[in-house]
């Protein structure tokens, strides 16, 4: 493809090919990442390897979704701010929808026992999956002895001393940034940020920056103007709630929490959802442990990114706690207002942050820094697989404290020997057999609710 092909790629290809990616994008960040290499690298040829991989690796840096930040970034290169906001829309779309009216189903019908048998065995299944997604990331960042040991300190922290996200975060950024001065062979690990690919003859971008450039170029006013658009709109429906109904209201503490979760939860999905999970479950009461994985599994199962169970906390928590509305109305708003402030925050750090770090191609420090937050989120993940693991097996836990020491106690008479079955199988389906997603959760869907309906 020459150099002007790639730039006329017009706004409506752009548009079905989004849409296209957004039908297929299910597996959660690795399997939706893939995806849009597949088409957007592969196929269409519309960006390089080493733009795509920057692109991935700033998202990586950000709190939030790094899938669906992605796909705004690559659709903001193509055709700037419409651009960024059709791609991020569209990739969220058929999530948004599906975990809707599942959420709906769930909330209306969860205690017919069909239901609860499908459940039953998604729960185990959606174990396996979360370990898949810690050696996946492994393998991309565990590749010396330096990026293991902050992986391990990240886990204990996180595990065993409650450490926030962002203290984990931010030390391992800024243990990346002097190690990359100091010792630049143990922490500069992902690739991405090197020189440009000399042999990628296909991307426009890399021909001609002047004209990819010139529309970008970071001042002070373009961020003040997006300041201006972006905040505004977040803000806005939080504050609207606060003054109608008051800061009592279910909608206005979600509002707020996921709020902070945008800004506090850095790593990828897996990491937003173990902090939504232990918050929501443990401090807001919105739903139980075993509803977390509920609905971990529709999104595994539906289309768009993996942290649109934000939306299926939202609605929980909002129709258990309607007011003086009719629940589905409650849980449909707080819904809403979940998946607003989820995803409004992740328009405004790209198109904030992203034509900075177009000018940041190449920087060693950045991707030392980027190297040593992604070695943090492994040890984040593997915190999200325990405690997912131990709520789904077990169905009592209890949180112990030991000169400063958080432990997660099993009640081993309240072990699901069902369960233990189905994540074996799980395993073996994923690790061995190394069959689909979709053909392991279908399968063990089945396997959970013959065995539900045997007990």
């Amino acid at each position: 493809m020459t150099s002007a092909t790639s730039q006329t790629v017009s706004f409506r290809e752009a548009f079905w090919t989004w849409c296209r990616v957004a039908a297929l994008s299910f597996g959660g960040p690795a399997g939706q990442i893939a995806v849009m290499h597949r088409i957007l690298v592969e196929e269409n040829k519309w960006i390089s390897e080493d733009r795509f991989l920057h692109a991935l690796n700033y998202c990586m840096l950000l709190p939030g979704p790094e899938a669906q930040q992605l796909a705004t970034y690559i659709g903001w290169l193509l055709h700037r701010t419409k651009g960024g906001l059709m791609a991020g829309i569209l990739f969220i779309l058929p999530g948004a929808i599906s975990i809707l009216a599942l959420s709906i189903l769930y909330a209306e019908y969860h205690d017919v026992r069909f239901v609860q048998a499908v459940f039953f065995g998604l729960k185990p299944a959606i174990i396996a999956i979360v370990f898949d997604a810690v050696l996946r990331i492994s393998k991309r960042v565990l590749k010396n002895r330096t990026m293991i040991a902050i992986a391990v300190v990240s886990f204990v922290a996180i595990f065993f001393f409650d450490v926030p996200f962002p203290v984990i975060v931010i030390s391992a950024g800024l243990a990346g940034f002097l190690g990359g001065r100091i010792a630049p062979e143990k922490f500069v690990v992902i690739k991405g940020h090197g020189k440009k690919n000399e042999s990628s003859d296909h991307d426009a971008f890399e021909q001609q920056p002047e004209v990819a450039l010139h529309f970008v170029q970071p001042s002070w006013f373009r961020s003040l103007r997006i300041c201006c658009v972006f905040l505004p709109l977040w803000f806005a429906p939080i504050l609207a709630v606060r003054y109608f109904v008051g800061d009592s209201s279910v909608f206005y503490k979600e509002g707020i929490f996921f709020s902070e979760t945008a800004v506090v939860t850095f790593g990828g999905a897996y990491s937003v959802l173990a902090y939504i999970g232990q918050q929501a479950v443990e401090q807001y009461k919105w739903l139980q442990p075993g509803e977390m994985m509920d609905g971990l599994g529709m999104a595994e199962t539906t289309p768009g990114p993996l942290i649109m169970v934000v939306q299926f906390v939202g609605f929980l928590g909002a129709y258990r706690n309607p007011g003086t509305l009719s629940p589905i109305l409650a849980g449909i708003l707080g819904s809403l207002m979940t998946t607003w402030t989820t995803f409004i925050p992740c328009f405004f750090w790209i198109f904030l942050g992203a034509p900075s770090v177009e000018r940041l191609r190449g920087n060693r420090l950045l991707t030392a820094a980027l190297s040593s937050i992604t070695a943090a989120v492994v040890g984040v993940v593997l915190n999200l697989a325990i405690w997912f693991s131990l709520h789904t097996l077990f169905s009592s836990v209890s949180v112990q404290n030991y000169a400063g020491l958080r432990l997660f106690v099993p009640h081993w008479s309240s072990v699901e020997l069902s369960a233990f079955f189905v994540a074996g199988i799980a395993f073996l389906m994923t690790f061995y057999w190394r069959l689909g997603m979709a053909t392991t959760l279908a399968v063990c869907c089945v396997l959970g609710a013959m065995l539900y309906f045997l007990r």
